[in-house]
């Protein structure tokens, strides 16, 4: 356990001094060449920056364990964390759409300053990035924390913006083609305002304490049915928060057999669910199925 922390802290502690270095290097290079698609992707690393910092307090809060005031954890807090950063990207996805906007209905065809520079940038940083995804990804693989495997697919799809900007870059300085650089920026500031309303909505779901999705909960259904022991299963119910998923269930066991058998079912059974969904807090409810009654329908409610 200690030895999979030490590699999460590592892939995490990675992720947010890649950020702080690309983040200065973008903003050297969009002063240096005022590129709208640079300002996208330097505003694409910020938000890494915000999402890897607050992964890394994720990884920190998970090695702690529940206290008086918190008994269910702090896991809440990623997600007040994550509402907060979708305001602010949605916000500079306006502020770069905008930009764009008015340059491409103003004919504004200046060219853009010292593309080389911007270009040098962009193409360190796809290579930095593309160091980080295989670390957090050889982390993931051996710890199996879905932080770090969520971030990794986070800087993945950061290429995209960021080859986008290195093609406006180009298309400027060797075609003239200088309204490409808005057009990029355009289109970033929209996927920019997707991943802020996906991030968003996520955590509000999160907060309003919606279910665990489909698959998670038809996983769970599966290993409580086929568990030995176990003659049936009634309200079940899940919630998230943050990284976390609670897992409520009632099992039926049979009435006649000792507590301490009753005990070690239902606790071979909570080990199981912990086996297949790590992030996950479960609570077995034990019933006692008396002799003659019908198995309990296998039904589930929305939320704890």
């Amino acid at each position: 356990m200690k030895q999979n922390l030490r590699l999460n802290l590592s892939a995490g502690i990675a992720a947010v001094l890649l950020s702080l270095l690309l983040v200065g290097l973008k903003l050297w290079a969009f002063t240096s060449t005022g590129s709208l698609s640079i300002a996208a992707s330097l505003t694409d690393s910020a938000l890494d920056l915000l999402v890897s910092a607050t992964g890394l307090l994720a990884i920190f809060y998970a090695a702690r364990p529940a206290d008086d005031d918190h008994a269910f954890g702090h896991t809440s807090a990623e997600d007040l964390a994550a509402l907060s950063q979708s305001v602010l990207v949605a916000l500079s996805a306006a502020f770069i759409g905008v930009s764009a906007v008015r340059r491409l209905s103003g004919g504004v065809s200046d060219g853009l300053a010292a593309e080389g520079l911007g270009i040098a940038v962009m193409l360190a940083s796809i290579v930095l990035t593309m160091g980080l995804v295989w670390w957090q990804r050889r982390v993931a693989a051996k710890t199996r924390n879905r932080v770090v495997a969520a971030d990794s697919l986070h800087y993945l799809s950061d290429l995209v913006p960021n080859i986008g900007a290195i093609l406006a870059l180009f298309a400027s300085s060797y075609f003239g083609l200088h309204q490409a650089d808005s057009l990029v920026a355009l289109a970033a500031s929209a996927m920019l305002a997707f991943g802020a309303y996906r991030i968003g909505k996520g955590a509000f779901d999160a907060l309003m304490d919606r279910t665990a999705g489909p698959e998670t909960i038809a996983t769970v259904r599966e290993i409580v049915g086929s568990w030995p022991g176990v003659h049936g299963f009634h309200d079940l119910k899940t919630r998230t928060a943050g990284s976390s998923i609670f897992i409520q269930v009632h099992i039926e066991l049979d009435g006649a057999q000792s507590l301490q058998e009753a005990h070690a079912i239902g606790a071979g059974l909570r080990r199981r669910i912990l086996q297949a969904i790590p992030n996950a807090q479960v609570i077995i409810h034990k019933d006692p199925l008396v002799p003659g009654q019908k198995q309990g329908m296998q039904g589930s409610s929305p939320a704890i």
